[in-house]
């Protein structure tokens, strides 16, 4: 692995260990055993190397969330996108936690994450429609689109939601799933019969990872 890749995987398994704010260049480059000086050379501060994290963040949300063309069945479908958003409130957990004061630091990234959510929005109502289409969901578009904006925003500040409301919070597996419990539990009365049914299958196979 090169060692501008390795500093940027270095900085984001630090960060969502210790959090962003306690965590140095000298940490990150401690951690792989390189110099100060040739960290400096890859990135000229910190802040750089979160914008470099939220790159590839990025890229990967709007992959992961892109409608998925094909036949699939219904639950592969649901299990895909769930599984998505768990993975990406794992993955970049440091982000989510923090997330306001982050972007209040850094003009250019709040905006370029003003943009990649706006795109974001589209996908997540164009995948919700599809569910529409396969009668999983009973909805018009009104409230398709309130929907969506409900579940993007708990999964947007599920994580610093939760730091705010315990003085011990750590973030685990755990946290991340109550979340997903959350989200399912606001699509559940938009559910026609099938659809319930598929989201209780759902609902039993994230409380059963810790029960």
């Amino acid at each position: 692995m090169k060692t501008r890749d390795r500093i940027v995987h270095a900085a984001l398994e630090l960060f969502n260990e210790n959090g962003e704010r306690s965590i140095t260049t000298n940490h990150i480059a401690a951690h792989i055993e390189i110099s100060p000086g040739n960290l400096y050379y890859h990135f000229r501060n910190k802040q750089e190397i979160v914008r470099e994290i939220f790159s590839l963040y990025s890229k990967e949300l709007i992959e992961r969330f892109t409608p998925l063309q094909g036949q699939y069945e219904s639950l592969t479908l649901l299990k895909h996108y769930l599984d998505s958003t768990f993975n990406l409130m794992w993955k970049y957990r440091f982000f989510y936690a923090n997330l306001p004061e982050i972007l209040q630091r850094d003009e250019d990234l709040h905006e370029d994450y003003i943009r990649i959510q706006e795109k974001l929005q589209t996908n997540l109502i164009n995948i919700m429609q599809a569910f529409v289409d396969m009668e999983l969901l009973d909805i018009d578009d009104k409230h398709l689109k309130s929907l969506v904006t409900s579940l993007h925003l708990m999964a947007s500040s599920w994580l610093a939601y939760r730091s705010a409301m315990s003085l011990k919070t750590q973030i685990t597996e755990e946290v991340i799933h109550q979340g997903m419990l959350q989200m399912i539990s606001v699509v559940k009365p938009c559910a026609t019969e099938q659809g319930y049914e598929q989201l209780q299958l759902l609902e039993d196979g994230v409380r059963a990872m810790h029960a």
